[in-house]
């Protein structure tokens, strides 16, 4: 072994911690050109957020297994016009992990809306537009929902609501969404059997055996790296037991009684379950008073997938 690589071997892990979290940072900075990244404190977690751009504000949320870094391709074009807010959800990247209680609470998507709420009022913004993929779209509609005096417009990009989901299920949606009930399954069943192989757990459900070219090396390396860590992996179950329960319970009483009161923007994948199994715009339209949207030929992670359309139509949609 040579001397470079005992010295590597030989390495302590907050030091190797250390150089490769430094190097990311590093990387990202590139990806955000031009962005500041700091740890807003909410008072209930502390969030990982990164801003950058002027003129009216933007929210944007992440969906799993990523991190706000899913962005990189449509967010600093979206600064161009707009102060541009990415942040970390609470449990996932590094954001902090609260802890867990009995009802999951601190994982459902009405905690995680306050947290956003906190991010925006300490950048002084008190209202805002905000989209959200994925998880991070279920937390942005149960924002608009929870605080409608702060949601000026709301983009949800790949999903019906939670509650609609559950409610439709069949067993093609089982099947092809087993991960809602793997990942709700009670503790700690699902932590063990991820945490014995992450990696492959991460790589197995959600892109095959070689990752896709639409997803950037630095961005994967981010994803990855916040989900070997076993206080992530726990969270991430925490959401999807939330999801099963107590934000099922919000939906629940909420449909047919409130709606979302500002304008809604839908965009789904063409080539994903959504387009084939549900009418989306009409599914939105029993939630909300105003909604647009169409499907978009890409598959899930339209973000990374096909970022010019999904700029385009989340820029016409928040300038107009």
């Amino acid at each position: 072994m040579s001397a470079k690589a005992r010295q590597t071997a030989e390495m302590s892990l907050d030091e190797t911690a250390t150089f490769t979290i430094a190097a990311l940072i590093q990387e990202k900075r590139a990806m955000f050109e031009g962005f500041t990244l700091e740890m807003i404190d909410t008072g209930e977690a502390v969030i990982r957020t990164r801003y950058g751009g002027s003129g009216p504000p933007l929210l944007l949320l992440h969906g799993h297994p990523q991190t706000h870094v899913m962005w990189h391709k449509v967010a600093p074009r979206l600064a161009q016009d707009f102060t541009v807010v990415c942040a970390d959800l609470r449990g996932y990247g590094d954001s902090s992990k609260p802890p867990t209680t009995p009802d999951h609470e601190p994982y459902s998507k009405r905690a995680m809306a306050r947290d956003q709420v906190a991010v925006m009022r300490h950048l002084g913004f008190e209202r805002f537009y905000v989209a959200g993929h994925d998880r991070g779209g279920r937390c942005a509609y149960r924002l608009a929902l929870d605080h409608p005096e702060r949601v000026l417009k709301l983009a949800v990009l790949d999903i019906i609501p939670t509650g609609e989901a559950f409610r439709r299920a069949n067993m093609a949606f089982g099947m092809g969404f087993w991960h809602w009930f793997f990942l709700a399954q009670p503790y700690d069943l699902p932590e063990r059997l991820i945490g014995a192989n992450p990696d492959y757990f991460f790589a197995r459900r959600w892109y095959g055996k070689e990752p896709p070219a639409y997803f950037a090396p630095e961005a994967l390396q981010d994803y990855l790296r916040c989900y070997r860590n076993p206080a992530t992996i726990h969270a991430v179950c925490e959401d999807y037991r939330a999801g099963a329960t107590y934000d099922f319970a919000l939906d629940e009483a909420d449909r047919g009684k409130r709606r979302i009161q500002c304008p809604v923007l839908a965009l789904w994948s063409s080539r994903d379950e959504l387009e084939e199994w549900y009418d989306v715009l009409a599914i939105w339209r029993d939630w909300a008073n105003d909604v647009r949207g169409r499907a978009i030929d890409c598959g899930h992670y339209l973000a990374e997938e096909a970022p010019d359309e999904t700029y385009a139509e989340l820029h016409a949609f928040f300038s107009a």
